[in-house]
């Protein structure tokens, strides 16, 4: 685990952002001590490179919170569109550089503005941030959820609640998390996700997991609702599911 502070010194994000990003639950601490200050630890630290690499995309922090809260958000996919788009990015500024190069040596020739054209790059980020909002998975949550009344949605919501209160109460019975009971506990949640919001395969329950024990929102209230540590509880025990 690291501090606010340590955790400012290695990533060079001012303690004070550290702390708003905690305000508006965009990056929450992994715990905090018995004092009140804040500890992370490397699956936080995962969130903040993603945060920092959306940042450097000039997304707004709106934007990336939407992003990374979302049930089907692929890491992997995410980071290979942020490598093209951050590639792109730096072709265009390296072309603006040469042109003003080529101005400083020469003066302005002719009146060509082709270098400041960022169409390309912009319509890549669009369809990205499309497919980060509008995947299958996703479209099919919208599409359940569009046939149910909001009484409906809060059952479905309170029953998803209940699997947690479930997971901590194994975790209260000293069960490990690769026991029979545990893992049957992991296929139940699984196929409930997949009935009630979108087919659940053992790649997106394992990216839920970690976003389960991600220190924002949901690790949160899934600690207030069935006891401190069953979010990191069940995602241990949904990577070990999903790694069979």
């Amino acid at each position: 685990m690291m501090t606010v502070k340590e955790v400012s010194k290695l990533t060079g994000v001012s303690v004070r952002t550290l702390q708003y990003y905690d305000k508006i639950g965009l990056m929450k601490p992994t715990e905090y001590t018995a004092s009140g200050y804040r500890l992370y630890d490397d699956t936080a630290l995962e969130t903040l490179q993603q945060i920092l690499l959306f940042k450097e995309l000039e997304f707004p922090l709106k934007e990336i919170k939407e992003i990374l809260t979302r049930p089907d958000f692929d890491r992997s996919k995410a980071l290979e569109q942020q490598i093209t788009l951050l590639t792109m990015k730096k072709e265009h500024l390296e072309h603006l550089i040469d042109f003003a190069r080529g101005i400083k040596l020469v003066g302005v020739k002719t009146m060509d503005f082709t270098v400041f054209d960022t169409r390309k790059m912009d319509e890549y980020a669009r369809q990205a941030k499309e497919q980060w909002g509008q995947t299958g998975a996703y479209k099919e949550f919208e599409q359940k959820a569009k046939g149910r009344s909001k009484e409906e949605d809060q059952a479905v919501a309170a029953g998803l609640v209940q699997f947690f209160v479930e997971f901590g109460k194994l975790k209260a019975a000293q069960e490990k998390t690769d026991a029979a009971v545990v893992q049957t506990q992991v296929k139940k949640l699984q196929d409930y996700i997949s009935e009630n919001f979108y087919q659940c395969s053992n790649d997106i329950l394992s990216s839920l997991g970690k976003m389960y024990a991600g220190g924002g929102d949901f690790t949160t209230n899934i600690n207030d609702a069935a006891g401190e540590g069953t979010a990191e509880f069940a995602a241990e025990a949904i990577e070990l599911y999903c790694g069979k």
